[in-house]
């Protein structure tokens, strides 16, 4: 399993949101280059970065910023928000960025996105659908969480046939820099539902002990943010689970 470090970008620091709320904003770093070369000297292979004022926004905002640390740093980076185009999409590759993550026009423009996923190749690609609770349904979130989409989550994941798509990331949003662990139970559902696509777990892990729960379920990949800026382990200790 895949550990990503994360940063998250929102004026050029690395912050934490509470449950998606662009309100809740809690401050870490004035400096993520440093950040992300640290990630690197912990053994971190791979790093998560968004663009969260471009996720608020609906456009790019910090890709610049991002292609930067992607050129100067020896790390592969995960990374989104605000990606709206095929020309956001190839601005961040053509920057050095290993993956690049889709997330809202995932739900909302599924052919383009198809579009995108033949054009660049599935490895290229991670659809991120951020979903809440609603009754027994889970319903995606879009634009920076601030919007619910009209389909529930097995309805968005059916408009990717397998062999079209290889990363799913999911954001349980109700979990997400809370601390309070991953939602196991609904990625296993995923992953029992849709065995061909490779899933990367996010939102609420707080300790080492769920690193490890995520590995056993068969998750192919973990975001780890809050818990390695607050202290609940290191980079380094989360790498060895891996």
């Amino acid at each position: 399993m895949i550990v990503y470090p994360a940063i998250d970008l929102r004026a050029g620091v690395a912050v934490r949101l509470m449950h998606g709320r662009f309100d809740q904003v809690t401050a870490y770093d004035t400096n993520p280059a440093a950040r992300l070369a640290g990630f690197v000297g912990s053994g971190a292979q791979w790093a998560h970065i968004v663009d969260l004022d471009g996720a608020e926004a609906g456009r790019a905002v910090q890709h610049a910023l991002i292609g930067e640390l992607a050129g100067a740093i020896d790390i592969r980076i995960q990374s989104g928000g605000g990606v709206r185009s095929a020309d956001d999409v190839q601005a961040l590759l053509d920057a050095g960025v290993s993956r690049v993550v889709v997330g809202s026009l995932a739900i909302s423009s599924p052919d383009t996105v198809a579009g995108w996923l033949e054009r660049f190749g599935p490895d290229r690609l991670t659809l991120a659908i951020d979903v809440r609770a609603d009754g027994e349904r889970w319903v995606p979130s879009l634009k920076g969480w601030t919007q619910a989409a009209d389909i529930d989550l097995w309805a968005a994941l059916d408009r990717y046939p397998a062999g079209t798509a290889r990363h799913l990331l999911v954001t349980d949003v109700g979990r997400d820099g809370a601390l309070t662990g991953p939602n196991l139970e609904l990625l296993t559902e995923i992953m029992l539902r849709r065995p061909d696509l490779k899933v990367q777990a996010s939102g609420g892990v707080s300790s080492l002990e769920d690193l490890k729960a995520a590995r056993a379920i068969g998750c192919d990949g973990a975001i780890v943010g809050r818990a390695i800026y607050e202290g609940r382990f290191t980079v380094d200790e989360a790498v060895a689970v891996q």
